[in-house]
Formats: structure tokens, sequence, C-alpha cells
């Protein structure tokens, strides 16, 4: 039995609309992993990590390990090996910031975005099992309120570790 808002056992600080909703964002970012797993890394023979990676690159272009580490949220060292992972694979390739010769960004290797590529019928799949049933409209809705969560999310990073190369 999934106990409800209401039951004795919820935290009072959930009581809270904007926490409810924070504790729903968490649950859905924790309860994805196994559709991505098994319907996607799985069968790729990637990692959830390296498909992270992999996904990050894709969306903010080249990224040096600090910046995965902070999007992330990841321990340095699981992205460490995730990237060693990725470069024995020759997926990723080391590319240069102009603006700070000490930054060591790594991008998809055209490997890489070849294997990327190779993986959209699995997300594709894992997409119609988890949002297939949304109407367009919701879809459209559930759209535009994710990119303003994923916009606040992106401000607290950069507020926080002003050096992660996000796009703005």
């Amino acid at each position: 039995m999934h106990p409800s808002a209401s039951d004795d056992q919820t935290l009072p600080v959930e009581n809270a609309p904007q926490v409810a909703l924070l504790v729903r964002l968490l649950k859905l970012g924790t309860l994805v992993n196994g559709p991505m797993k098994d319907g996607v890394c799985d069968p790729a023979q990637v990692t959830q990590l390296e498909l992270k990676v992999m996904m990050a690159l894709v969306g903010e272009g080249a990224l040096a390990g600090h910046d995965l580490v902070e999007i992330m949220g990841a321990p340095p060292m699981n992205v460490s090996r995730a990237l060693a992972s990725l470069r024995k694979h020759g997926w990723i390739e080391d590319t240069v910031d102009p603006d700070n010769r000490r930054r060591k960004p790594v991008r998809l290797s055209p490997a890489g975005l070849e294997k990327y590529a190779s993986m959209a019928p699995s997300l594709e799949t894992v997409a119609s099992a988890l949002v297939g049933n949304l109407s367009a409209r919701e879809a459209r809705e559930f759209a535009k309120i994710g990119d303003r969560v994923i916009d606040n999310m992106a401000d607290w990073i950069t507020g926080h570790h002003g050096d992660v190369g996000m796009k703005r």
C-alpha cells in the first residue's frame, strides 16, 4: 500500500506545497532510473551515468569533468569513471576552451554521437511507456513547467558554482 499525503507518516515539512512538489520531483527523478536502465542502458551496454554524461554533452555542449559533477550532483570519482569508460570506447574527445586554457572540456566524438543516436529507438520506447498517455496539451504543459524548473535548477547551480559551463 502506498502512503498518501494525508497519512500520519508524512513529514511536517511536506505539508508545504512547494516542498511537496520538490518531493514529487525527487521521486520522479529516482523512479525514472529503473525504466532508463532496463530500457535504454542495458540494451546499449552503457551505465546510467555514462548515458547521463552523454545526454549532458548533447544538451550542453563541451563540458569539463567538474562541470558534470556540479550539473549531475554525482561524486567526482563516479564522473571520472564514466568519462574514462566513454573515452575507452572512443565516444568522447578532448576539446579546448578558448576562454580558459586550464579547463579541460570534452565533447562527444563522431563515434559517441553515433552511439547516442543508436539509442534513439530505446529512448522512444521508454518515453512512450512513461509519458505516451499524456494528451498533447498535457505534454506541452509538462514540458513548459519542466523547462521552468530546469531553468531554476540551472540558476541554482550557476549561482552556487559560477564556473560551471552551462548554456544559459
